[in-house]
């Protein structure tokens, strides 16, 4: 249906009208502010985070310093106070949940004194603070139950009433859950009726009551069946939305296309020639791609594989199709040193002859002015049919005769707008993105039907196995000790080691000084030691006495490139025992010697990260082992990431488990950490059976109907969903 996101939303549908005219400008003006609402459906587009009941108490004692809430609770008691250095009162109110305390503090108020009685219940709203080692909420905003309501009933009615489901919605300081909920029943109670947007086919065949049905029921129900039922319309809704909006930018892609890329005479011969037998997963994916690159629709696929299964050999058979229809491919990677290594092994693998044929380019910000023109002009002219490069392929000034393959190396290190800037440097070129480990949000669109997807799961022969261990100093600080002996067990068998720290150098003031590409994921709190730096480890290594004798090297970001380049140069050579570096070497350092991966202040790092850095040992014949050295306590966030690592070697097993931690990210967003989400209800983890489902359904519908004509309201409820930004994400992502 292209064009259809961007019809207009039907502005005679009550959902459309603004929260001005229908709350009044006060708080509709707040609303704003706090949510980013404007209109009447996107605050009943606000549902409830939970539901609580009044007969219900919160535990107390799981509050946290600094949390906003909002609890259901009992007042116990209540007293008011002269304040000592100035004039005016304190109130304070005590509500429990027969296990814990918290106070409640209000300044000048002596008011509440009558509303706050021994033994009423209400709801609480406020940010939880700490006075003299007690936990406080200072002014907060709150709504009692009605206790005469309660007695007026019989029994029955007032279990119901106890029992009756109350919602907790999202909320801020400034507009607690208790007036959000006010200002949805002020809708509720005059929204009239609603054309409904899901198909009549559709909802039956699911058993899914009507659209104005949920949306009430999900604001006021009277039971928990009334708020799942609802939330099981309003998730799939949500769903067969998303996928509609998907499947549209998808067509919209590939209704432009390209010429055809068919392999010939030079990849089969480059194929017989190869020392080893490619493995079935590779021979099978192969033949996926090269059946999209011959169709000239643009290809979007996702080829996921363990370190060492052979993505860059599937990437280069599909570069070398490309080629021998005269059109050229872009290889795009994260990093300088992984560029040259890229570079190297292209061209190890095709040979000198063929390499110099399709004259394999290198092009990095850290090239002299002359070498980068001198590459910049083999892509320009069309004399470099494969041009490795890193960040620097992306400027304005690098162009292409006739892009027509874009690979991007661990495409978790690259974003959105940077992937779309160099597939713009082509006419509709397909692209392929590799991945040891997906980000969380390409787990997501992969779910949501974005990417297509192959996977690598058989490894080359003689792959080595790699064990992983966490170092857990917060319950055993005597345990770094042994990590060092254990390194030193591996140099002593003739093998090598890395070790990984989080910042370069640590100044004086305590503030780490890490690379632009440092991970920000830490979790460390502001009282917490410095993390481990390049040049603190690097003496303490050189002078440690397992290690007497040992050549220990640094490489991080901030050197030369020449000294990068040497200093991994001689590692591979074996003259270099250990490397001690920053996330540098996360991925492409290939070294089969190298059997022993440290990193310190695991926490501070990333699921795919950890994964990365572990994937550079075990790599030839020899057994690595890794060592995830943190200090993280138990059950915190950052300590899971680090043993769900340690738990597993399977990168698609992994990118669930950072799924279920951090959430999905922004799946049409930019923002790839999981703090803000365009999904509402969904979950991808979840849901994704539904949303399967929901693609299907979305399919069938596009199929019979490409503009959605006969489906007004439903191409209204996705261009209502979608603003101009989120339907240019779709279209880029």
């Amino acid at each position: 249906m292209p064009g259809a996101l961007d019809t207009l939303v039907g502005v005679d549908s009550p959902l459309d009208q603004k929260l001005a005219s229908a709350l009044g400008g006060r708080t509709a003006q707040v609303l704003e502010k706090a949510f980013g609402m404007r209109t009447v459906g996107e605050l009943l587009a606000h549902y409830p985070r939970r539901y609580a009941r009044r007969g219900e108490l919160t535990a107390l004692s799981e509050l946290r310093i600094d949390e906003p809430v909002t609890i259901v609770a009992e007042v116990r008691s209540v007293s008011e106070r002269r304040m000592h250095n100035r004039r005016g009162s304190i109130l304070e109110a005590t509500i429990s949940d027969g296990h814990g305390i918290l106070t409640l503090t209000f300044f000048n108020q002596p008011f509440r004194k009558a509303e706050l009685r021994p033994g009423v219940r209400g709801i609480f709203s406020g940010r939880i603070g700490a006075y003299r080692g007690t936990r406080q909420l200072a002014h907060p905003d709150y709504e009692l139950f009605d206790p005469d309501e309660a007695a007026a009933m019989d029994a029955d009615q007032a279990r119901r009433w106890a029992e009756t489901p109350v919602p907790l919605y999202p909320a801020t300081a400034t507009f607690p859950s208790w007036k959000i909920q006010k200002s949805i029943e002020t809708l509720l109670d005059v929204l009239p009726e609603l054309d409904d947007p899901l198909p009549v086919g559709v909802r039956s065949s699911r058993g899914l009551m009507g659209f104005r049905d949920a949306l009430v029921k999900v604001h006021r129900p009277e039971s928990d069946a009334d708020w799942q039922r609802a939330r099981d319309y309003l998730r799939f809704e949500e769903a067969l939305a998303l996928q509609l909006a998907l499947l549209a930018q998808r067509a919209e892609r590939r209704a432009v296309t390209g010429p055809p890329r068919v392999p010939g005479e030079v990849s089969r011969a480059f194929e017989a020639a190869l020392p080893f037998q490619l493995t079935a997963d590779q021979r099978e994916v192969g033949d996926e791609i090269e059946a999209e690159l011959a169709g000239g629709v643009p290809m979007n696929r996702l080829v996921q594989g363990e370190v060492g299964s052979g993505k860059t050999l599937v990437a280069l058979r599909a570069m070398l199709a490309v080629a021998e229809s005269g059109g050229q491919s872009a290889f795009l990677a994260p990093t300088e040193v992984l560029a040259a290594q890229h570079l190297r092994s292209i061209v190890a693998m095709l040979g000198p002859d063929l390499a110099a044929r399709l004259r394999v380019t290198l092009l990095t910000g850290a090239m002299s002015t002359a070498e980068r023109r001198k590459a910049m002009l083999a892509a320009a002219s069309g004399g470099a049919a494969i041009v490795v490069g890193t960040h620097a392929l992306l400027g304005d000034d690098v162009s292409f005769a006739d892009l027509g393959l874009v690979v991007v190396d661990e495409q978790h290190r690259f974003g959105v707008e940077q992937r779309e800037a160099i597939r713009l440097k082509g006419r509709a070129p397909h692209v392929l993105v590799l991945s040891a480990t997906p980000i969380p949000r390409t787990v997501a669109m992969t779910v949501f039907g974005d990417l297509d997807v192959s996977t690598l799961r058989t490894l080359p022969a003689g792959r080595a196995s790699i064990e992983s261990h966490v170092v857990p100093l917060a319950e055993h600080p005597g345990w770094e000790a042994r990590v060092w002996e254990r390194l030193a067990e591996e140099l002593a068998a003739g093998r090598q080691g890395f070790v990984v720290c989080p910042a370069i150098e640590v100044s004086t003031s305590g503030t780490s000084l890490g690379e632009d590409d440092a991970p920000a994921e830490a979790d460390a709190e502001a009282d917490a030691p410095p993390p481990s730096s390049v040049t603190e480890v690097l003496g303490r290594l050189r002078a440690h006495p397992s290690l007497a004798g040992r050549s220990v090297e640094p490489l991080h970001g901030r050197m030369p490139s020449d000294e990068k380049d040497r200093a991994m140069r001689e590692f591979a050579a074996g003259r270099i025992d250990v490397l001690v570096a920053t996330t540098v070497i996360e991925v492409g350092v290939d070294v089969p010697n190298a059997s022993t991966m440290i990193v310190l202040d695991a926490d501070r790092f990333g699921v795919a990260q950890l994964h990365q850095l572990r994937g550079r040992v075990g790599r030839g014949g020899v057994p690595g082992i890794a060592l995830f050295v943190t200090r993280a306590e138990q059950a915190t966030l950052a300590r899971e990431r680090v043993d769900a690592v340690a738990g597993t070697l399977d990168g698609f097993e992994l990118a669930q488990a950072d799924l279920e931690l951090r959430r999905e990210g922004d799946v049409l967003g930019g923002a790839q950490s999981g703090r803000r989400s365009t999904l509402k209800l969904l979950r991808v983890v979840e849901d994704a059976e539904l949303i399967a489902e929901a693609r299907d359904a979305a399919a069938g519908i596009l199929e019979e109907d490409p503009a959605l004509a006969e489906h007004a309201t439903l191409r209204e409820a996705v261009g209502r969903r979608f603003d101009a930004g989120e339907r240019a994400f779709l279209g880029k992502a």
